[in-house]
């Protein structure tokens, strides 16, 4: 299979191409930004499809991280996957970036340590989900670094940016947990690899929002009705 893999969730752009036949071949690239998404991830798309010598007619999948992140950082990144995969009829997957984050914290082999993915969602509250041995059932959630520290098992491993704040709060609680990365966003070879991985999709993949925009509508400025 081959396949193009965005994000553009969270604060960085980030395209990987992954040929996963004999050679294995992964080509990304990625840069750090909070904006401007839209503006670079056409031309980092091509550059990447250069570096793997491979065309937008050679792709058997598109794959794009979901969220949670931002508003508008999810929208750019499935609006190009979804566009892509119409255009070449090729199927899209999600892959959410708690998912992807998780995925880069595991150890090696077989080894079952819970890892929680914990993203800093700012005004207090963090997006979170558990998984592993002795790991809740419990989907993606949005809640306070504190609420999720208290149901950690001992031993967990932490990535994303809310780590070393539910890192603390875990040692208030009495858990002993370890931060595996603090890292902004996913790497994109961790999303590659779940793409890859993922079952054929039945429809396009949906943006996963956990609560409403931060930005709303100013009601003094809207009109009254006659």
């Amino acid at each position: 299979m081959r396949l193009l893999a965005i994000d553009t969730a969270l604060n960085a752009c980030s395209v990987a191409v992954l040929d996963d036949g004999d050679a294995g071949r992964l080509e990304t690239a990625s840069e750090a930004m909070e904006r401007g998404h839209a503006e670079r991830l056409i031309g980092m798309i091509g550059e990447v499809l250069a570096d793997a010598e491979l065309s937008f007619n050679d792709l058997d999948r598109i794959v794009a991280t979901v969220g949670p992140g931002s508003f508008t950082g999810v929208r750019v990144g499935l609006a190009t996957a979804r566009g892509l995969g119409l255009v070449l009829k090729k199927p899209v997957v999600g892959v959410t970036t708690l998912a992807a984050l998780a995925e880069s914290g595991r150890g090696d082999g077989g080894d079952a340590t819970p890892v929680a993915a914990v993203i800093d969602a700012r005004r207090g509250e963090i997006y979170a989900e558990l998984n592993g041995a002795g790991a809740p059932s419990a989907g993606p959630r949005v809640c306070s670094a504190a609420d999720f520290a208290k149901d950690l098992p001992s031993g967990t491993r932490l990535v994303g940016s809310a780590a070393e704040e539910v890192a603390r709060a875990a040692d208030a609680c009495g858990t002993a947990v370890t931060v595996v990365s603090a890292r902004a966003a996913p790497p994109i070879a961790a999303v590659a690899r779940l793409g890859a991985a993922a079952p054929p999709p039945g429809a396009p993949p949906a943006p996963l929002y956990l609560r409403a925009p931060d930005a709303k509508p100013q009601a003094d400025a809207r009109l009254a009705r006659v």
